[in-house]
């Protein structure tokens, strides 16, 4: 595939990207925005176009404060204007109009430099040279002074003026209601202008946003505080505030589906801290609130840390019954021959499959053992040998499934620079699409399976798709797998990952060999001296020998080691 020459983007392209933004959720959130909201928006579209860029590049830089010698973008031009047009549009804010809460020292200490910090205090502070900035900044904090006196001072001495944008925390609501996460910024824009991504054309309408009412979108932000609150407490490592943020998780329920993952997810992660910290209790009941994995398999752990033997075996046995997903019933039939020996039950045994095992000695070079490994079965019974790891099968699965991927399901796609729905890795993606899959899979099982994926890829090649890499899937190299790889075994790879798209799209072999016809091939981990198989890697070589689907690990030391 040729790589499209970059395109050269336009000098005030960032205020035309905002402006689309601003469009977008006006079209699709117009009816959940509040009267402050609809206001700021009016007061930014009137402004005067130099005033809008100006504001586009204060809110999109790290702030608050700015100094405004320090504001020079070509494509503007003098700044006075357009900040006293943005101030009188309430746009902008002075420091002499802020609270005490909303400039502090710690502002003053990133903007302003050692020496300015010198010139501006020498006076009142006199000091060896050697004193740094952090020294200068507390002994200015401790002539417990206003922060507009010590601010006065520092403008004085630099004859600088200090301004803030005014409605970043409406920004930031635009910018979630746009992208549906906190996690996408207004770069994706940018890579999309360049031509770097391209992003496939789905629809996006009112009646598949990711929040369906305003009540949504604040439980979403309110747990995204909860979540900022908890990395905090992380770097503080206050256990207390573990405790406290438990505390407000369990009072306050998730009451709309858009924030179930996300206050899920939170449970699991303060639950994980809760019990390095001992707080067994606390910890299960965060997990026993959680629909998301590792909870459950957690929960056993935090059970048996009690000695609460029965339970945990009962909630152990549940998991292998209907697991979420593959990594849960890997680790529930770890578990449960453990807490089987504590109640005196004989364990249950766990089926094992040998997998094949090639035992290589090669001369050590300085590329990838896997290479080596490639060239060496190269230079024997096949044809060609790749390495592909987790790209080659995951392509596949991407080409086989794409309409069904980018499928218009309400909440999958709220912002047009996803990659793959919002759901691709939950268990609702399967579940959401049930009819849509089946009949999918019904066409892959009696078409021409070969001509459905060539034609996919002639049709999709170079749109953003997590699962396919583009680089890999040339056309000739596409029919010699197709042709060595039965249809039957491709199916059966699909359906695994479709049970669990998150878990399953890792652990496969790293090389491919191929043959000279249907069922020539083999897929081949490779394992340099010292290296084990992973447990997704064995769940995955365990499949393939239920399937019949040639595979093996090849353990490597070398000759001249």
């Amino acid at each position: 595939m040729a790589t499209p020459e970059p395109q050269v983007l336009a000098p005030r392209y960032y205020r035309d990207n905002f402006q689309h933004l601003c469009d977008t959720v006006e079209t699709l959130y117009g009816d959940l925005l509040q009267p402050a909201e609809r206001a700021w928006l009016a007061q930014w579209r009137a402004a005067s176009e130099p005033a809008q860029c100006l504001y586009v590049r204060l809110v999109s830089r790290v702030g608050p404060w700015f100094r405004v010698n320090r504001l020079d973008y070509p494509e503007i031009g003098p700044v006075e204007a357009p900040l006293a047009e943005l101030h009188a549009r309430d746009l902008l804010l002075l420091p002499q109009e802020a609270s005490e809460e909303s400039l502090q020292l710690q502002d003053l200490d990133r903007l302003f430099t050692l020496p300015e910090w010198r010139r501006a205090f020498r006076d009142r502070l006199p000091a060896a040279a050697q004193r740094s900035k952090a020294q200068w900044v507390t002994a200015v904090e401790a002539l417990a002074e206003p922060v507009a006196n010590s601010l006065q001072a520092l403008c004085a001495a630099t004859g600088e003026r200090l301004v803030a944008p005014l409605g970043v925390d409406t920004v930031g609501l635009f910018q979630l209601l746009f992208f549906g996460n906190r996690r996408q910024t207004l770069t994706d824009f940018v890579l999309s202008d360049l031509g770097i991504n391209r992003y496939f054309p789905y629809t996006l309408t009112r009646a598949q946003r990711r929040f369906p009412c305003r009540e949504a979108v604040d439980e979403y932000r309110q747990l995204g505080e909860l979540a900022d609150r908890h990395w905090l407490a992380e770097q503080a490592g206050e256990a207390e505030d573990f405790t406290a943020l438990a505390e407000a998780l369990l009072d306050t329920p998730p009451r709309h589906a858009t924030s179930e993952r996300r206050y899920w997810l939170l449970c699991n992660r303060l639950g994980r801290n809760l019990e390095r910290s001992g707080d067994w209790t606390l910890a299960g009941r965060l997990y026993q609130r959680s629909q998301l994995h590792p909870a459950r398999e957690r929960l056993v752990r935090v059970l048996e840390q009690r000695g609460c033997w029965q339970e945990a075996q009962d909630a152990c046995t549940e998991l292998l019954q209907s697991p979420w997903c593959e990594e849960e019933r890997d680790a529930a039939r770890r578990i449960l021959p453990r807490l089987q020996r504590q109640l005196g039950v004989p364990p249950t045994p766990r089926r094992r499959q040998a997998v094949p095992v090639l035992d290589l000695a090669l001369p050590q070079t300085e590329t990838r053992v896997e290479i080596a490994v490639a060239e060496h079965l190269a230079d024997g019974e096949w044809d060609s040998v790749h390495y592909v790891e987790n790209s080659l099968f995951n392509s596949l699965f991407g080409l086989a499934f794409w309409e069904q991927i980018f499928a218009p399901v309400p909440g999958a796609f709220h912002n047009p620079f996803q990659a793959v729905p919002a759901d691709m890795y939950q268990a609702e993606f399967r579940t959401r699409r049930q009819a849509a899959l089946a009949r999918r899979l019904r066409e892959l099982a009696t078409g021409d399976l070969a001509a459905e994926l060539q034609a996919a890829l002639e049709r999709y090649e170079g749109y953003q798709c997590r699962w396919v890499s583009w680089p890999l899937l040339r056309a000739d190299f596409l029919a010699r797998v197709t042709a060595c790889v039965p249809r039957e075994h491709l199916l059966a790879v699909w359906e695994r990952i479709l049970f669990d798209p998150g878990e399953n799209r890792r652990g496969f072999p790293d090389l491919i060999a191929l043959g000279d016809g249907p069922g020539a091939y083999c897929l081949v981990e490779v394992k340099g001296p010292g290296d084990q198989l992973q447990h997704g890697q064995r769940r995955w070589l365990q499949f393939f020998g239920d399937q019949g689907i040639p595979a093996k690990v090849a353990r490597v030391v070398w000759s001249d080691g």
